[in-house]
């Protein structure tokens, strides 16, 4: 794509980033039959070419956003499923980032948008204050169709909704130590999270305890958060960079005092937010090679499971599951084999949805922000998932886990919590007591 940016433009790194990424872009159109919103609106607007084009008429007129842009660029998603699908190489992930920060400093937003974003960004990533609004939620939850009635007030009716009925009891986060008389095979730092530590803290639970159980000690350094995905993807930089910056020192205070072979992630969609604090800490000197290492370190619980040698289970459950392959851990991360790959080996019968490459609505707060959308997308994952005929679905993101259980009666369980209960650990709540076999495993 040819563009057309002034020596003056091209002075500033994130405008000479996003020019590079432009120029890559040879307007093929692949990217749009991969592209969740336009697959379901059909508006060249709404898939990536179209933002694109936008993006650059933006950037290249130093204008601000208008309400056109903020329209378009609020839909999509960040599942970066055109990324897997570009032959070019274009990099949308960086270049939709520049556009929202682009949309933040230069966008004022109609009241109750405005409102409603920085409440998310204020309750969102501190688990103290999720946990608060999720108890007022219940007594919120009977105004829901009201809310639904009036356009601006529907990300809090789309909220209500998604909130769940019960929070499980707070739980300190997890350190462990391998069990005696098991040989120590490394040290790893484990991401307590923001809001996957309030809606689902037996997650990093079955995580450190099946670490443990294969000789890897697990610690939890002080001074680490929400790791910034969120408020990043609102545009709101420098929440993000400083989520970052905290993060990055607490790692490398552990790193120094007692070295980590890796630092575990266990909701795919932070992971590919921290294997990306290399290129958003570039250009800060007093933390750009921190960043980079820290990014070097990041690793997916089950993309470092598969780099261990691991025993025979304790028992293969049998059971027929759907693997949901989160968009930030095919398209953001490119973890493809390694979850379903470990499934099978404890013993469960794998089975993938149609369409797995399009996204089930989550990402984020956008279900909460495109509800309408996010509803179609969700609906159309469900139907994919239960027409496989398993008995469970499994997926590594909480979003995800979250935004496919407010739609299907089937238990959305998380890869390690299976994987913990083939290698000894207990049987996920979330599924019956009896539940027969796979007929291929009893055949």
């Amino acid at each position: 794509m040819q563009t057309n940016f002034s020596l003056a433009q091209l002075a500033d790194a994130h405008v000479a980033e996003s020019e590079q990424i432009l120029r890559k872009c040879v307007h093929c159109g692949f990217c749009t039959a991969t592209c969740p919103t336009y697959v379901t609106l059909g508006n060249e607007l709404d898939s990536p070419r179209g933002r694109i084009y936008l993006i650059k008429d933006m950037l290249e007129n130093g204008r601000a956003a208008d309400e056109e842009i903020v329209t378009h660029i609020d839909r999509c998603l960040s599942c970066l499923s055109c990324m897997t699908t570009c032959p070019s190489g274009v990099h949308y992930m960086h270049l939709v980032d520049h556009a929202r920060a682009h949309i933040e400093q230069t966008y004022r937003r109609p009241f109750l948008d405005r409102t409603i974003r920085a409440v998310l960004a204020a309750v969102l990533p501190y688990p103290a204050r999720f946990r608060f609004a999720l108890g007022l939620a219940r007594f919120g939850r009977p105004f829901a169709g009201l809310f639904d009635k009036v356009r601006p007030l529907k990300p809090l009716a789309a909220m209500l909704r998604l909130a769940p009925s019960s929070v499980p009891a707070k739980q300190d986060a997890v350190s462990t130590a391998p069990a005696q008389g098991v040989q120590r095979r490394g040290r790893v730092a484990i991401l307590a999270g923001c809001a996957q530590s309030v809606l689902d803290p037996g997650i990093n639970a079955s995580t450190a305890r099946l670490l443990a159980r294969f000789g890897v000690e697990v610690v939890v350094p002080v001074g680490e958060g929400c790791c910034g995905a969120l408020v990043h993807h609102m545009g709101r930089e420098d929440d993000a960079l400083a989520a970052a910056r905290r993060n990055v020192e607490a790692w490398t205070r552990e790193i120094e005092a007692g070295g980590l072979d890796a630092i575990i992630i266990t909701a795919s969609g932070c992971g590919t937010t921290i294997k990306d604090y290399g290129f958003m800490l570039r250009l800060d000197s007093a933390y750009a090679e921190k960043a980079a290492r820290v990014s070097a370190l990041a690793k997916d619980i089950t993309e470092y499971l598969a780099t261990l040698d691991l025993p025979e289970p304790d028992t293969r459950p049998g059971l027929t599951v759907a693997y949901h392959s989160a968009c930030s851990m095919q398209h953001g991360q490119k973890i493809l084999r390694q979850p379903k790959d470990l499934l099978a080996r404890a013993g469960f019968v794998v089975r993938e949805p149609a369409e797995g490459h399009l996204c089930c609505g989550s990402a984020g707060t956008y279900n909460i922000l495109q509800p309408e959308i996010s509803r179609t997308l969700r609906d159309r994952k469900v139907r994919n998932i239960e027409a496989t005929g398993a008995v469970a679905v499994a997926t590594g993101n909480i979003g995800c886990m979250t935004q496919i259980a407010s739609g299907s009666e089937l238990p959305v369980i998380h890869t390690v919590q299976l994987l913990d209960w083939a290698w000894g650990g207990p049987k996920p709540a979330m599924l019956p007591d009896a539940i027969a076999p796979s007929p291929e495993v009893a055949a």
